[in-house]
């Protein structure tokens, strides 16, 4: 028996992310991606966040083509703070494998881990500010400090998000609250969302270093 065609309205008013439209869309020829909350929330996260940091990478590139940009140093404490920001998102990695093992010691030393690496990412680009600051670098001397002070700390502000979700995920493991399927699920998107990171903090910091 033929199927009653959707009308437009209906096909607009569709929320595929829901599980039961999903199950419903599934029953047709084509086929729709069956994604979590959790996963499209996390996705969502991403793509807003790379559209901001692209904005700003054109706006820096625009920039840095007038006569009056003065390029800054490179500490080599960002050096040091790229390796630590690797290491952290291997060890998610790594966190994430024992995760879907259900090892649930590795599990908790992976997001200790993770954890302290995090706040030791942080507090090292801290360090290489006061570092700057005191060799005379400050926001208002130049377009260059200001956009490296800006991108930074717009980097670290999403890393900080990113610890607030760690550490609900880190305190109900420790406790004992979670179902092992959600659980899971959170360590997989923690990782996803620290490799973006990565990826998003080479980008910049390669960038200031090569301009």
């Amino acid at each position: 028996m033929k199927k009653k065609e959707e009308t437009i309205f209906q096909l607009l008013s569709q929320k595929p992310w829901e599980s039961s439209q999903a199950k419903l869309d599934n029953d047709h020829d084509g086929k729709t991606l069956n994604l979590s909350r959790e996963k499209i929330g996390v996705r969502t996260v991403i793509t807003v966040s790379t559209i901001i940091f692209s904005f700003f990478i054109v706006a820096y590139a625009d920039r840095m083509l007038i006569h009056d940009w003065k390029s800054m140093p490179e500490p080599w404490l960002l050096w040091a703070n790229t390796c630590v920001l690797m290491i952290t998102s291997y060890f998610f990695h790594k966190t994430k494998i024992a995760s879907d093992r259900s090892e649930n010691e590795k599990v908790k030393n992976g997001l200790f881990t993770v954890g302290f690496l995090s706040f030791i990412f942080i507090i090292g680009q801290l360090l290489a500010w006061h570092q700057l600051l005191n060799l005379g670098y400050f926001a208002s001397s130049n377009v260059a400090n200001a956009f490296f002070y800006l991108l930074t700390t717009l980097h670290g502000l999403h890393l900080l998000g990113g610890l607030i979700f760690w550490g609900l995920a880190t305190s109900k493991f420790l406790k004992g609250n979670y179902r092992i399927s959600r659980m899971q699920r959170t360590i997989e998107l923690c990782a996803i969302y620290w490799h973006f990171l990565l990826i998003v903090w080479f980008v910049l910091f390669g960038l200031m270093l090569f301009t």
